[in-house]
């Protein structure tokens, strides 16, 4: 329990009451709204339980001085970097004191229920009869009361409220932005389409969810308020009740607009919705989920509510503003689909399931399907026809993973040898053996499921079928019972002819003054010592088959010989870096248990040799060309892992100036910061692929180095990029050297090529990733590590049929790190519609935002940001209105009605909006974009979902010994507390903020020191101290890096000091420095496209 506070006696306001299955509740103003869902979100469509929702998270506190931050506040110190060194602040969206309205207690019922209603033990209360349906209406306007008096509730029956209109929560769109201000008559209220909740299939067979919004009546007298605002997440019932389809306003004559009303009105009449032809009742999600109070958290607000009594006089009401807690929640969202599907296997047995979401923990058990951790669609119910796809707008898009590391509990793939005659595969298609095909004629033939090829079946291969057409042996062989699995390549699939060399590690070391200076060049040669005998190897080798070699590098190149036999390294110097050439084969790529002593010996001599260098120009593509001129002459693939620190300014091939320009930011011409300066690098890359070179950039830049064009080759070879800004060996040592390790000991596919095939009426159109295409079908990669994704977008050249489905197969074939070819398969099926309302249905948000972010990203190279930013609006209103117009039953204009599956498309796409390459900060560079972009182009669904919405942890709230993490609370400074300490994390970022009212003994706890005033602000470390507290949030920081890909550095952010700017720019809900809408202007702004749209 917070110490500050006291629990309140009974549950708050605005909250149904722990016993009855439902409480009528008056809105604002005064119209019944729906009822509120068994759960607010049962698991997309899954079977809906009644459990009580986690609890609210976070006090709002007292507004900080309203202004811009002194100039000073902008600065970020050197070395304390988000990417690099990057961070904007926010302007707070506000944190309002948000009044809440009492409740009338009532009964009505809508009908009887049509599924069956999961009910609760009844507990003892203090009220009249339980109500059997309750009827709750999203609070449209969270008024902003400063200072209002408590007042009782009013009696059973007074129903009616303000008038509410919505204003924009945190001031207008900027003029020049693409949204436009909107007017209070047009606000969208929000209300709650509802059905009932009953048992619904688990593979989502119900009529589509939809969340909407209701107008509230203009008119009528103001409720008596209540002080202190509603807890985070906070607003309806959470408990299964039946419900009416959709309750409307009440009608117009109820009460004339301004009416003073002094005794309390009849209760409005039950209303019934038409039904719309073709759909059963709807249920869906609600916006404010009840969150009842809960052991360490803090009440909503002082005090009690006396029940019974009479209302004071009327209280003067402020402007009002949409209650962020009444809009959808990603973190409710996030928290029932936990809830919901976090305890069962997801069984891949069945076409078109959705899995759950990528937040999830839970296991898979692949039963002919790809497992979600290979392949992850926007949707698993495609569209029959074309014009049907152009109608809803929704992306048709895979985001494949084919190399994704799977939990321990997971089986890897079985590797199927098939000897000499290779795996067995379509003649027209090609396609490969799986569990899709049919096989006919007593098993001699089978008929293609992708192309309908009848094809004969080898002698060899041949086996009975049983009484259902199945293969005897189907479940001894991987290829017909499961989704994913590897077959061993013939020579057949092999360059040249011949079976592969193991491939090669080659470390090329920037010796530049500005690498000696830093410590960089003594930490790396230090570290290479034991990483080395960590290199990849096959299942249980004894030791990697992967060879190594070393280059450093200036103005000119020095390749180093380290065969066993000699006693010493030798050196040899290539000053001639315009034609370049590798002086040595013997001796240059060796095993490194073979040649330990001379490589110990040389990466001992590296940092003497160059220590007193004066040479501060370095030339990068030469670097590059030797690395692959070495590979090519030992005939293996390979990678190179670059290590690089300044613009490569020397005369020499891929000389670079710098063209960092902030002046082009907003015009016509800012798309030329994220193309390449030259062609030489796209050129490079090309003969890198066609090599199976593969290039790992590791940048410690102080000032500008062009990112957009020294990413160049990584990004086409399938490599990755890492960024240390203003590198620092104490603050950025262990960063650097975690990324490193990570980088050299994953699993590497080399020399890669793959191929999405599909089934008759739709094609794989286009790519999106780190890869490079010299055709339109083929994926060529370098190299591909488990965390590298490749989007792949599909669109209909032909009528689909609705019971054959769509099928993908994915074929990856690639070179593993012992020198085995090998061809990986994924295959997935995929249901196919002809009403609107199953796409929607089975629709997945966060593989969608994926998709469109790297859509948008890809888009900035050749159109203007604004055009780009422009699009993606227009796409959502496409979609949302599209779902409005054909799926959701018909109600007044004034509600904003969203999907189920996609209720936080809103709130998801505006954050991609905001994001530094869409909407730059002030102190964003040229660099950071570019680096983003890049980085972002091969995120999987995971990675792109917790960097566009970080997740903020409250570490004082749960209990000490409780092992699970802490409840996220939303991303906006009005769920901070001063008297809590909060962990944001994004994958790349790992901030702990202090709360200025944080107790002492917690400070001590934690930081060692004994008041907030002694706390080191921009600390990169906590101290290791022995306590239950300080344990934990060590324990919990490590958790979420073995999470995440990259090593996030942590920063310690103390409240309203200077680096809580850079803080702020994550809390992805509020208005940004930027420009960026807060998430409720955005919702208004998406409201008004929509209405266009349909009018």
């Amino acid at each position: 329990m917070n110490v500050n506070q006291s629990a309140p006696p009974v549950p708050p306001f605005g909250q149904n009451q722990p016993i009855y299955p439902g409480y009528h509740q008056s809105n604002y103003g005064g119209q019944p709204g729906p009822a509120a869902p068994a759960t607010p979100y049962g698991a997309y469509n899954g079977p809906v339980p009644g459990y009580q929702q986690a609890p609210p998270q976070g006090v709002p506190r007292a507004p900080p001085c309203s202004g811009a931050p002194p100039a000073s506040a902008a600065q970020v110190p050197c070395g304390q970097t988000t990417y690099g060194q990057f961070g904007q602040g926010d302007i707070q969206n506000g944190p309002s004191s948000t009044a809440q309205m009492p409740r009338v207690p009532g009964s009505q019922q809508f009908g009887p229920p049509l599924a069956p209603v999961v009910s609760q033990p009844a507990v003892l209360q203090p009220y009249g009869p339980p109500p059997t349906s309750t009827q709750v209406t999203a609070q449209l306007a969270a008024m902003q009361i400063s200072g209002a008096v408590a007042q009782a509730p009013p009696p059973s029956g007074l129903g009616y409220g303000p008038p509410t209109s919505l204003a924009s929560a945190s001031g207008n769109f900027p003029n020049s932005g693409p949204y436009s201000t909107y007017p209070q008559s047009q606000a969208p209220p929000l209300s709650q389409a509802q059905g009932h909740p009953g048992v619904q299939p688990p593979l989502r067979s119900a009529p589509p969810l939809a969340s909407s919004f209701t107008s509230p009546a203009s008119g009528g007298p103001r409720m008596p308020s209540m002080p202190g605002p509603l807890p985070p997440g906070q607003g309806f019932g959470s408990l299964p009740v039946s419900q009416a389809n959709r309750v409307s306003s009440p009608p117009a004559h109820a009460l004339p607009p301004g009416t003073q009303m002094t005794g309390p009105p009849a209760p409005p009449p039950p209303m019934h919705s038409p039904q719309q032809p073709g759909y059963q009742l709807q249920q869906n999600g609600s916006f404010g989920p009840a969150r009842g109070p809960q052991p360490n958290y803090e009440s909503p607000y002082p005090g009690a509510p006396t029940f019974g009594t009479q209302p004071g006089p009327p209280q003067p009401l402020p402007p009002k503003r949409l209650d962020p807690d009444a809009i959808p929640s990603p973190i409710q969202v996030i928290e029932d689909d936990r809830n919901n599907r976090g305890s069962e296997p997801f069984v891949t047995g069945v076409r078109g399931q959705v899995p759950p979401l990528v937040t999830t923990n839970f296991l898979v058990k692949d039963q002919g399907n790809a497992s979600p951790r290979y392949i992850r669609c926007t949707s698993y119910n495609i569209p029959c026809t074309s014009d049907m796809a152009k109608q809803a707008q929704v992306p048709l898009a895979a985001v494949i993973k084919p190399l994704a590391r799977l939990p321990p509990e997971e089986a890897s793939p079985y590797v199927v040898d098939h000897g000499e005659s290779g795996p067995l595969r379509c003649n027209r298609c090609k396609a490969y053996m799986c569990p899709l095909m049919t096989f006919i004629e007593g098993g001699r033939r089978f008929q293609c499921s992708f192309c309908s090829c009848i094809n004969d079946v080898p002698p060899q291969y041949f086996q009975h079928l049983d009484h259902t057409g199945k293969r005897v042996d189907a479940y001894d062989r991987p290829e017909l019972s499961l989704g994913s699995y590897e077959f061993l390549a013939t020579v057949d699939y092999c360059k040249n002819n011949k079976f592969p060399s193991p491939p090669a590690f080659i470390f090329m070391i920037d010796v530049s003054y500005n690498a000696i200076r830093t410590g960089l060049v003594r930490l790396l040669c230090e570290e290479l010592k034991s990483l080395l005998d960590y290199l990849p190897r096959e299942g249980g080798a004894e030791e990697s088959a992967i060879r190594v070699g070393f280059v450093t590098y200036n103005k000119v190149l020095h390749f180093y010989n380290v065969k066993s036999s000699l006693a010493q390294p030798q050196m040899m110097v290539v000053s001639d870096v315009a034609d370049m050439f590798v002086p040595l084969l013997d001796g240059f790529l060796v095993n490194v248990s073979e040649s330990r002593a001379v490589i110990t010996s040389l990466l001992d001599q590296i940092p003497e040799m160059f220590a007193d260098t004066r040479e501060t120009e370095t030339v990068f593509a030469p670097v590059i060309q030797a690395g692959m001129e070495a590979l090519k002459a030992a005939e293996c693939a390979g990678k190179l892992f670059l290590f690089h620190t300044s613009l490569p300014i020397a005369e020499a091939p891929g000389k670079l100036k710098n063209r960092d320009d902030r002046k082009l930011i907003n015009t016509d011409k800012e798309k030329t910061l994220f193309q390449p300066q030259t062609g030489t690098y796209q050129t490079l890359a090309k003969e890198c692929v066609a090599q199976g070179c593969c290039v790992d950039l590791f940048l410690f830049p102080n000032q500008y180095v062009d990112v957009a064009t020294l990413s160049v080759v990584p990004q086409l070879t399938g490599g990755s990029v890492y960024k240390y800004a203003c590198f620092q060996v104490e603050n950025d040592q262990e960063r650097f050297l975690s990324d490193l390790r990570r980088d050299v000991q994953k699993v590497v596919g080399f020399d890669a090529v793959m191929r999405v095939r599909t089934s008759t009426g739709i094609r794989a159109v286009d790519f999106f990733g780190a890869f490079y295409m010299s055709n339109t079908t083929d994926v060529e990669l370098a190299g591909l590590d488990g965390d590298k994704t490749v989007t792949v977008e599909f669109k209909h050249d032909d009528r689909l049929n609705e019971e054959s489905g769509a099928l993908l197969q994915c074929a990856l074939l690639y070179t593993s790190c012992a020198g085995q070819r090998r061809l990986r398969i994924h295959n997935l099926a995929l249901n196919c519609c002809t009403q609107l309302a199953d796409l929607y249905r089975n629709c997945e948000t966060d593989t969608l935002i994926n998709y469109m972010a790297k859509f948008a990203y890809r888009a900035v190279v050749s159109s203007p940001v604004k055009t780009v930013r422009d699009t993606l609006i227009t796409q959502c209103a496409q979609i949302l209105a599209c779902y409005r117009k054909n799926c959701a039953s018909p109600s007044s204009a004034g509600q904003l009605i969203l999907p189920e599956c996609m209720k936080l498309l809103p709130v998801y796409l505006n954050c991609v909006l905001k994001s530094d390459v869409l909407q730059p900060g002030a102190e964003v560079t040229t660099d950071d974009r570019a680096y983003v972009r890049q980085l972002v182009s091969s995120m999987d669904v995971a990675e792109t979902n917790v960097f566009f919405y970080p997740r903020l942890l409250p570490l004082t709230k749960s209990p000490l010994d409780s092992t699970t993490e802490p409840p996220a609370v939303r991303a906006s400074e009005e769920r901070l507390s001063s008297g809590d300490i909060y962990l944001l994390e994004n994958g790349l970022n790992l901030f702990v903020w202090v709360g200025a009212s944080v107790q002492q003994g917690v400070v001590q706890s934690l930081f060692n020191v004994s008041s907030f005033s002694q706390i080191t602000s921009g600390l990169s470390v906590l101290p290791v101290l022995d306590n239950p507290l300080s344990k934990k949030v060590r324990g919990l920081i490590d958790t979420l890096r073995a999470q995440r890909t990259r090593y996030m550095k942590l920063i310690v952010v103390k409240q309203e000091d200077k680096l809580e700017m850079l803080f702020k720019h994550f809390l992805v809900e509020d208005k940004s420095l930027s420009g960026g809408a807060s998430y409720v202007d955005f919702l208004c702004h998406m409201h008004k496209e929509i209405r266009q749209l349909l009018s």
